[in-house]
């Protein structure tokens, strides 16, 4: 990432039982978990049971385009694997969206890095999802197979600087998180046997891998959009924008946006928006100014549980983003580009 000097990702993650802190100059391929030394506040060894209960996956690979928006997730919290899958068909105004649960994680394979594996949540008869991660050739893939839908997608990162991170969470855990946005999909996707392909719809991704030991109790906001720039200074060049608060923000910020495959660093971000009535306007800004976004929602997937260990208040609203991001002095316009905006609680 610009402006910084990053770590190397050639070594792993955790170093004589501690994490490395900090931005890496690439994806993380070794993601030693087993290794960290979980300690409580005291400086004491935690159980095997607590270590267990602590530790938290989660991915994420969302498409959009002035066709369909699409986003899939999956998580993997040692006591139950969730996942779901939504498409919202903006022409018709109408969205499909399933949940899953697996007890225990029945079912359920994780990647244990960003570079390279497979993870995979299979329900026999009902749903099959695979998300793939490939170094050569370097991309990202997502098959997902299910009553009314297939699709297949396929996200090539050659030219791509991921945004790679490690920031502690609560007084001694920690969160990794690898993010990229921006670029093209190909593949299909097939919603009640209307089939469209997803580089004629013009459909560009996004990429999620966070894993750690995070805190019981958190929260978070996040904003996430990719696409084609269609006015102003950076007309016709691939766009890809990721911004949060609430979980890395401990001396480091994974706030970033991509222009051409280049990552570019961004300060705090706010977002401002009525939690009573989610689907009102949100404005989202830096502190510095640099960005300056209004997005308007076209419909939301959410999830609200409350079930002993798990409980969650999740909306995900996919819209448009209007407004421009500054780069040296230009601006880029996002004039209507798509993408996800987020308010998740969750006691996990």
């Amino acid at each position: 990432m610009a402006l910084h000097s990053p770590l190397s990702a050639l070594e792993p993650l955790i170093d004589n039982g501690k994490p490395r802190f900090g931005y890496f100059d690439d994806a993380l391929s070794i993601i030693n978990s087993h290794d960290f030394s979980f300690q409580n506040p005291f400086g004491e060894q935690r159980s095997s049971l607590a270590r267990w209960l602590s530790h938290k996956e989660f991915q994420y690979f969302g498409g959009m385009s002035e066709r369909y928006i699409f986003g899939c997730a999956l998580a993997n919290l040692a006591y139950v694997a969730m996942a779901f899958v939504y498409v919202y068909d903006i022409q018709h105004q109408k969205l499909w969206s399933r949940s899953w649960r697996s007890p225990l994680g029945v079912g359920f394979h994780f990647a244990d890095n960003p570079c390279e594996g497979e993870t995979r949540f299979k329900i026999p008869l009902i749903v099959d999802i695979c998300l793939g991660y490939q170094k050569q050739p370097r991309q990202k893939t997502l098959l997902i197979q299910c009553k009314e839908l297939t699709l297949e997608a396929r996200m090539t990162e050659d030219n791509l600087e991921p945004m790679s991170i490690c920031t502690r969470t609560g007084y001694n855990g920690w969160a990794y998180t690898a993010k990229s946005a921006g670029q093209p999909l190909f593949g299909f996707i097939k919603l009640h046997q209307e089939q469209s392909d997803l580089a004629s719809i013009g459909a560009y991704g996004s990429l999620d891998f966070s894993t750690g030991f995070m805190r019981r109790e958190t929260w978070w906001n996040w904003a996430c959009s990719a696409g084609v720039v269609q006015r102003g200074d950076f007309t016709g060049q691939a766009l890809g924008l990721n911004l949060s608060t609430g979980v890395n923000e401990t001396s480091f910020s994974e706030n970033c946006f991509w222009l051409g495959g280049i990552c570019y660093p961004l300060a705090q971000t706010q977002f401002d928006f009525n939690q009573k009535n989610i689907n009102e306007p949100w404005r989202i800004r830096t502190h510095d100014g640099v960005v300056n976004l209004q997005f308007s929602p076209l419909g939301m997937h959410r999830e609200k549980v409350r079930a002993g260990l798990l409980n969650t208040h999740f909306r995900q609203l996919f819209g448009e983003f209007s407004g421009c991001i500054i780069l040296n002095q230009q601006e880029i316009c996002l004039d209507g580009l798509k993408g996800f905006v987020e308010d998740q609680y969750i006691k996990w």
